[in-house]
């Protein structure tokens, strides 16, 4: 049978998404390619601080530390300029932000909202989460990715207090579907509808890539980005780049990386190496490390620091980028934003910055990893009765 992707044009690969995912692309955006805090939060804030109208922000982690009171204070003052300023945190991802800086935002006019409170009595929604991350001002800029608000994200990753991670700056007629996944979630925590219906923007070409944004929201057992991950793994014909912070791929996922591997696809996946926030997850995606390096996949661990970015490069074409991670939570559990883009300049920036990040990893060795001791391997099966939680 003749595979639908051939490898000859980008059309091909962009037919084959907008059919299994039912979501169009659009034209005529810009990307920018942000790298890292040092140029992720000045484009952000400087987004924030040139707002006339609106500002919606949606984050799941809100944490602590100066950018966290930055962002706060930016917020704020724009608010108290008359824009009209909507933020929606994540309560679970954003429970340890400080209250004083909820209370100054709320005081200067700023309308705060929650996703799924955990003490709501609804306990069965508690564990979905919202996991995106979007921000827009006045319904034509739009950020998008894997940073989170909090001093850990700050600097260049220069060492292990600095983590690495990359973000999107998006223009044009893709910013809607940003803006459509705001205000899904906003919503659902309360929000109005009617909000959005001052802040959608005509947004005119003004650059050439094409974006797909898939929406994702977790349904029982599946998602879009469940759909979204097992399109990219069928349609690779040549190469994959992986970066994911949380390696725990479920089942199928990790069938379909081992099928691609055997039909010659050379697949390349950056996790974290000595330094991660979550060590459960390193543990419960270890079956799964195993049966991919016996398939040939070649899997390297990140060692300056913590590595937090989400980023899929197919066949040097095609590149997925946003908050999902190749995890059981961003396929079954959380609501996520995934952008997909044949962006020539953006795909070939990110195959630059990916060979840069391999260049600072370790190669994980098969053999070394079947002699690890009893010790771990009692530990790896414990972390699996909760992988699905990571």
């Amino acid at each position: 049978m003749t595979r639908v992707v051939d490898g000859s044009d980008n059309s091909d690969y962009c037919r084959v998404f907008e059919t299994l995912l039912g979501v169009p692309f659009t034209e005529g955006n810009r990307i920018d390619v942000l790298r890292n805090g040092c140029q992720i939060f000045p484009a952000m804030l400087e987004a924030i601080e040139n707002a006339s109208e609106s500002v919606e922000f949606l984050t799941f982690v809100y944490w602590t530390g100066d950018i966290a009171d930055r962002f706060a204070k930016a917020l704020a003052k724009r608010a108290e300029a008359g824009v009209e300023v909507r933020v929606l945190l994540d309560a679970f991802g954003a429970a340890e932000m400080s209250q004083p800086l909820v209370a100054d935002m709320e005081e200067a006019g700023v309308e705060v909202r929650w996703f799924r409170p955990l003490a709501n009595w609804k306990v069965w929604s508690s564990d979905n989460r919202t996991h995106r991350k979007v921000l827009v001002t006045d319904g034509r800029v739009g950020f998008t990715g894997g940073v989170g608000i909090a001093k850990e994200w700050e600097g260049d990753a220069r060492d292990e207090t600095e983590w690495r991670d990359t973000h999107f700056c998006i223009r044009g007629p893709a910013v809607h579907g940003l803006q459509a996944a705001f205000y899904g979630n906003w919503v659902e925590a309360g929000g109005l509808m009617s909000q959005a219906l001052d802040t959608v923007a005509p947004l005119e070409s003004v650059g050439e890539a094409r974006i797909q944004v898939i929406r994702a929201t977790a349904a029982v057992g599946w998602s879009d980005i469940a759909s979204l991950l097992q399109t990219i793994i069928c349609g690779a014909q040549k190469s994959l780049g992986f970066v994911t912070p949380y390696l725990a791929p479920d089942e199928a996922s990790t069938r379909l990386l081992v099928e691609a591997a055997n039909r010659g696809v050379d697949i390349d996946l950056i996790i974290p190496g000595p330094h991660s926030d979550q060590r459960i997850s390193r543990l419960a995606g270890a079956s799964e490390l195993q049966q991919l390096l016996q398939a040939g996949v070649n899997i390297w661990r990140y060692q300056p620091t913590m590595i937090h970015a989400k980023i899929v490069i197919i066949d040097g074409i095609l590149a997925c980028i946003g908050s999902a991670n190749l995890n059981h939570r961003s396929t079954l559990k959380d609501d996520e934003i995934a952008l997909v883009t044949d962006c020539h300049e953006t795909v070939s920036t990110l195959e630059q910055h990916f060979d840069d990040d391999l260049r600072q990893c370790e190669r994980l060795d098969f053999e070394a990893w079947r002699k690890r001791g009893i010790l771990r391997r009692s530990a790896e099966g414990l972390a699996r009765l909760f992988s699905q939680q990571v």
